[in-house]
C-alpha cells in the first residue's frame, strides 16, 4: 500500500510536469495532479476508503511496531499534507477526512483487540487532522504532535503491562 501510494505521488509530479512544466509537489496545479496527490496522501495515511490495511497491521503487529506505525510512520505522509495543503483537491481531501472520522469512531466501538481499537481511534484522529487542515494547516500540527504524545503514553503503558485483549486488561 505505501509503495503504491509513493508511485501514486510520483505519477502525480508527473502529469503535472507533462501538462506544466513544473515538477514541484507542492506547486500542483493540473487538477488531475491534484487529485491523484491527494488519493495519495488518503492511502499513506490510511484515511478512508484507504483504511483496510491499517488496522489489519497493527493487529499483526507488536505493540512496538504498532506505535511507530501509528505515529512516526504517519509523519512523513502528514508534512507532505501540510506542505501541500493548499492545491490538494478540498472535495475529495473533505469527503475522505468526514468518512475517516466517522468510519473511525463507529467501527472502534466494536471492537475487543486493544490494536485495533488503537488503529481505528487514529483514522478517525487523522480525518480530523485532515478537515483541519483545509483551515489551519499549523493548528494541524500541533493536534498531530499531541496526538503522536498521547498514543504514544497508550502504547507504551500498554506495552508495560501486556494487554492485548480489553478484557485482560481489567485482571
Amino acid at each position: 500500500v505505501q509503495a503504491a501510494a509513493s508511485t501514486l505521488v510520483l505519477f502525480s509530479s508527473m502529469i503535472n510536469a507533462w501538462h506544466t512544466g513544473q515538477w514541484d509537489i507542492t506547486q500542483l496545479t493540473y487538477p488531475i495532479s491534484c487529485l491523484l496527490l491527494t488519493a495519495a496522501i488518503g492511502m499513506k495515511l490510511g484515511l478512508v476508503p484507504f483504511h483496510f490495511w491499517f488496522p489489519e497491521v497493527l493487529q499483526g503487529s507488536s505493540l512496538t511496531t504498532a506505535l511507530l506505525l501509528s505515529t512516526m510512520m504517519k509523519f512523513p505522509p502528514i508534512t507532505i499534507l501540510f506542505m501541500t495543503s493548499h492545491s490538494l483537491n478540498p472535495m475529495l481531501l473533505t469527503s475522505m477526512a468526514i468518512a475517516s472520522t466517522g468510519l473511525g469512531g463507529w467501527m472502534g466501538l466494536n471492537q475487543t483487540q486493544v490494536r485495533k481499537i488503537l488503529a481505528f481511534s487514529s483514522i478517525s484522529h487523522l480525518g480530523w487532522m485532515a478537515i483541519i487542515i483545509i483551515y489551519s494547516p499549523k493548528l494541524t500540527l500541533l493536534t498531530f504532535y499531541l496526538y503522536s504524545l498521547m498514543t504514544s503514553t497508550v502504547f507504551l503503558s500498554l506495552n508495560t503491562i501486556k494487554v492485548m485483549k480489553l478484557s485482560t486488561m481489567m485482571t
